[in-house]
């Protein structure tokens, strides 16, 4: 019979964030950019994105308690999310930097279309795009996990995904043994 071992003390954790980052940076993601349209547009850079349910159709993002896009997505119906491509790391890091342009101005670097439904900026050459509603939000402690109900979407077939893993952009390097190309 196995048991448990007792969790380490809260400060062993989180006494050294530096540490609990570097961890967490060992799990590979994919790279997205939020948006939300309107009459002042917003666009955020995310990895914390990620499907909940096929029925509804549900994915949730986190987002920083301070990021500006916080209260942005709790005052909208609906946002949209894109799931950048390889090679598309100048999008991501254009969307992460927190002295572009505010409103539309910060959409005239990057190449986008308006969503369908709600008219969020999409992102062109995305891997995927999925335009949502906001279906709940809930405490994450620094962070604040939002739900959205996926309204559309659209793929791009054989794209390659932007993956993100120990600090680095990264691209997938091809199939997994056992894998069909």
């Amino acid at each position: 019979m196995s048991t448990l071992a007792a969790a380490p003390p809260r400060d062993a954790v989180t006494g050294d964030p530096a540490r609990l980052r570097r961890a967490l940076g060992s799990f590979a993601t994919g790279v997205t950019v939020v948006t939300v349209g309107g009459a002042t547009p917003r666009g955020m850079t995310a990895n914390s994105f990620t499907s909940v349910s096929l029925d509804p159709a549900l994915v949730l993002l986190c987002v920083g308690n301070d990021a500006v896009m916080n209260r942005v997505l709790a005052e909208a119906g609906t946002f949209a999310v894109s799931v950048l491509g390889a090679g598309q790391e100048d999008v991501a890091r254009h969307f992460a930097d927190r002295s572009r342009p505010l409103g539309a101005a910060q959409f005239d670097a990057v190449d986008w279309l308006p969503g369908r439904v709600g008219g969020a900026p999409l992102i062109a050459g995305a891997a995927a795009h999925f335009e949502c509603a906001r279906w709940r939000a809930y405490d994450g402690g620094d962070h604040t996990i939002h739900l959205g109900r996926v309204l559309d979407l659209d793929e791009l077939p054989g794209r390659e995904p932007l993956v993100f893993h120990k600090g680095r952009f990264r691209r997938l390097a091809g199939p997994a043994d056992g894998d069909r190309a």
